[in-house]
C-alpha cells in the first residue's frame, strides 16, 4: 500500500526519488524518507544517511533543507501505517543496528513478533515499533553471524520471513550496488543507459524509461553499478527475464489543468470508454471480439457457475456483472468479496469460472483468491487496469479495461471500465450462447457504442450538481437508495462520498429501507435515489414516497423528461435515457461528480483522502 523507489546510476539520485514519491502520492501515505550513499569529501568515506518526516512528502523535502542529499544510489518510501503509529521513528528506510544497512519495505511480515524476541535475546536493539525493522535487523544479523554478502544474507533472511514484502536495500559498504526482493507486493525494475531505477509501479519510471522487469515472487533483483541486471530466486538460482515495454505517457499521470487528479478523471470517460471500446464492439458486424473470452469459450459456454472475487469499488462492478450474465447469459452468478472469500473454505470445480476484478492488479486479497481457485482447477479469468500487473499475469486469460493511468484514490473511471468490460464479456458470451436473440444483441451492441457520447451527455450537470453540493456539506449522514442495477450504483455512490468527503454514507436497495434504515429518515438526513425509467419504476416511486411523508430531503437521478419525478425530488439529475443495463454506467457519474464538490466545499483532500491508498497490497 505504500510506495518504494530506488536508483542506482550517474545521476544524482534525491531528485528522482523525491519526484517518484511524489508520482506515488496517490497510493496513500502518512510519511515517508529516502536513505542516500555518498562520499563524504572530509573522510573519503562512504556515508549512509537517511532522512525521514512524518506527513508529506512535501515535509520530507523542508526537513532536508541545508542537509547533504548528494549520492547516485538511494531508496525512498512513503508509508502508510499498519505496524506502529505513523511518525518519524517508524517512518522507512529503517537502519541496521550498526548503521550500515538500509532498507525500505512494503507487506507486512506476519511473524515479525517472534524474529524481534529471537534477535532481542541476541543482544539486537530496536528503536522502532515497525515489522520492517526487524527484517533489516535479522538481515544484518545473519550477515554478520554467518559471515556472508548483502546478497546471501538477503536470501536467507528472506526464508525465514511469513508475509509479504517488496523491499530494496543498500549497504554502506557497498555502494555500488542495490537489491530488491518481492513476494505478494509489487515491484519493477527500469532499465536505463548505466542506471536502473526501481519502483512499486511504473509512475516513477516512465519519465526517464520505457524498459522494464516486472519481479515476480520470490525473487531478488542486484543491481549493480555498470553491470547488467541480475535475477535470482531465493536459492540464488540465476532466473532469465524478459524485457517489457512500458505503454503510457507522462501525461496520463500529469493533472492537465484540472484542480484534482479525480474531476479530471472523472471528465476523461468519454474517450476512456471509447479506448476501451475500441477493437472489440463493432456496430456494423455486429461483432464483439474480447480475445481473452474468445480464444476460451467452450469454458465460458460450458460453465455451470461464475464467481466474481472483488473488493471496494470493484465489487460494486462485480455486482453489475452479477446481474449482466445472469440476464443475458442464463448462467449462475456469485459476488464475493476476495477477503472473505480465501478464507471461507469455498466448494470450487474444474467446471467454474473465477473472474478476479481489480483497478490494480495487484490487490493482495483477490490474488490470494485467484491462487485458491487455480488450485481447485477452475478457470480464472482477470479484468484489471494495468499492464503487467500481478492479476494480468497470474490468470488464464484475462481483459484490460484500457482506461489509462487511474490516480485519483476514489475511483472512477476504472469503475466505469470495468463495467464496460463486463457488459461486452456478457454480450459476447450470450452471443455464442445463443440466449439472446440476433436482434437483441444488435440492438445493444448499437446502444454500447453509443456509451462515451451518453457519457459527454451526462457530464453537462456538472455545474448544477456543484451548486447542489453545497446543500449537502451540512450533513453527517447519508442514505442512497436504488433497485435492480441501480442498486449497486447506490453502493457505489455512498462509498464515494464516504471515501472523500468523510460524510457517513450507505447505500441500500430501496426496498430493503423500510426493513431497518427508514427509521433513521428526517429532514436532517439527505437520501439520494437512483430512479430511471426502468422495470423498477412504479415500485422506485413508492419508496420514494415513504421518504418523503417522513419529511426526508430526496435528490433524485432520473431520466430526462421525467416530470412526475421531476415533481416529487427537492433536488433533480436528469440523464440520458438508456436501456437499463447501461444505467450503471450512466447514474454513478452524477454520484462521482456530486461526492467530488461536496468534498472540495469542504475544504477535503479530494485525490489523498486520510487512511486510504489506492493499491491495498496488504491484508
Amino acid at each position: 500500500m505504500c510506495g518504494i523507489v530506488g536508483y542506482i546510476g550517474h545521476r544524482e539520485a534525491c531528485p528522482i526519488l523525491i519526484k517518484g514519491l511524489k508520482r506515488l502520492e496517490y497510493r496513500g501515505y502518512d510519511s515517508a524518507g529516502i536513505a542516500l550513499i555518498n562520499k563524504n569529501k572530509e573522510t573519503n568515506q562512504f556515508d549512509l544517511n537517511i532522512y525521514k518526516a512524518k506527513g508529506k512528502v512535501a515535509d520530507l523535502e523542508a526537513m532536508m533543507a541545508n542537509k547533504d542529499i548528494s549520492g547516485t544510489l538511494g531508496i525512498a518510501h512513503t508509508r502508510w501505517a499498519t505496524h506502529g503509529e505513523p511518525n518519524q521513528i517508524n517512518a522507512h528506510p529503517h537502519f541496521s543496528e550498526d548503521k550500515d544497512i538500509a532498507l525500505v519495505h512494503n507487506g507486512i511480515i506476519e511473524n515479525y513478533a517472534t524474529l524481534k524476541e529471537t534477535l532481542k535475546q541476541e543482544g539486537v536493539e530496536f528503536s522502532s515499533t515497525t515489522d520492517t525493522e526487524v527484517l533489516v535487523q535479522l538481515i544484518s544479523f545473519l550477515r554478520k553471524k554467518f559471515s556472508l554478502d548483502l546478497v546471501a544474507a538477503i536470501q536467507l533472511a528472506l526464508t525465514k520471513v511469513v508475509g509479504a514484502y517488496a523491499i530494496a536495500v543498500i549497504e554502506k559498504s557497498k555502494p555500488e550496488v542495490l537489491v530488491a526482493a518481492r513476494k505478494s507486493s509489487p515491484l519493477v525494475v527500469g532499465l536505463g543507459e548505466d542506471e536502473f531505477f526501481l519502483a512499486s509501479d511504473a509512475t516513477p519510471i516512465i519519465e526517464y524509461t520505457k524498459k522494464v522487469i516486472y519481479l515476480e515472487d520470490e525473487e531478488i533483483a542486484i543491481l549493480e553499478r555498470g553491470h547488467d541486471i541480475k535475477i535470482t530466486d531465493l536459492k540464488n538460482v540465476e532466473i532469465k527475464h524478459d524485457v517489457s515495454e512500458l505503454d503510457l505517457s507522462i501525461d496520463a499521470i500529469e493533472k492537465g489543468g484540472y484542480p484534482h487528479f479525480m474531476i479530471k478523471e472523472i471528465f476523461e470517460q468519454p474517450q476512456t470508454i471509447k479506448n476501451c471500446l475500441s477493437g472489440r464492439l463493432h456496430p456494423e458486424s455486429n461483432s464483439i471480439i474480447l480475445s481473452g473470452v474468445m480464444d476460451n469459450l467452450s469454458r465460458f459456454v460450458n460453465a455451470k457457475r461464475i464467481i466474481i472475487v472483488a473488493c471496494g469499488t470493484s465489487w460494486h462492478a462485480a455486482l453489475i456483472g452479477e446481474h449482466l450474465i445472469e440476464e443475458f447469459c442464463r448462467i449462475p452468478v456469485e459476488v464475493e468479496y476476495a477477503s472473505e472469500f480465501r478464507y471461507r473454505n469455498p466448494v470450487l470445480s474444474p467446471d467454474d469460472i473465477v473472474i478476479a476484478i481489480s483497478q490494480s492488479g495487484e490487490t493482495a486479497d483477490t490474488l490470494a483468491a485467484m491462487q485458491l481457485a487455480r488450485h481447485a482447477g477452475a478457470f480464472v479469468f482477470g479484468i484489471c487496469n494495468a499492464v503487467g500487473s500481478s492479476i494480468a499475469r497470474n490468470t488464464d486469460a484475462g481483459a484490460y479495461i484500457h482506461v489509462g493511468p487511474e490516480i485519483g484514490v476514489a475511483s472512477t473511471k476504472a469503475f466505469s471500465g470495468q463495467v464496460t468490460v463486463l457488459i461486452m464479456l456478457a454480450l459476447c458470451l450470450a452471443k455464442s450462447k445463443n440466449t439472446l436473440s440476433p436482434k437483441e444483441i444488435k440492438e445493444k451492441i448499437k446502444q454500447v457504442s453509443l456509451l462515451p457520447q451518453y457519457i459527454e451527455e451526462t457530464l453537462k450537470l456538472n455545474p448544477i450538481i456543484e451548486k447542489i453540493a453545497k446543500y449537502f456539506t451540512y450533513a453527517h449522514n447519508c442514505i442512497y437508495l436504488g433497485r435492480g442495477y441501480n442498486f449497486p450504483v447506490a453502493l457505489e455512490g455512498a462509498l464515494k462520498l464516504k471515501e472523500i468527503s468523510y460524510i457517513h454514507a450507505e447505500g441500500y436497495p430501496a426496498a430493503e429501507m423500510k426493513h431497518g434504515p427508514i427509521a433513521l429518515i428526517d429532514q436532517d438526513m439527505p437520501v439520494i435515489v437512483i430512479g430511471t425509467r426502468n422495470d423498477m419504476y412504479e415500485k422506485v416511486i413508492s419508496n420514494i414516497q415513504e421518504v418523503k411523508s417522513r419529511q426526508g430531503r430526496i435528490l433524485g437521478v432520473i431520466s430526462q423528461g421525467d416530470t412526475t419525478l421531476r415533481d416529487m425530488l427537492d433536488y433533480y439529475l436528469e440523464v440520458p435515457k438508456v436501456p437499463h443495463f447501461l444505467d450503471p454506467i450512466i447514474c454513478s457519474i452524477p454520484l462521482q461528480l456530486l461526492s467530488y464538490h461536496v468534498a472540495v466545499a469542504k475544504g477535503k483532500d479530494v485525490d489523498q483522502p486520510r487512511n486510504l491508498a489506492k493499491s491495498v497490497t496488504v491484508e
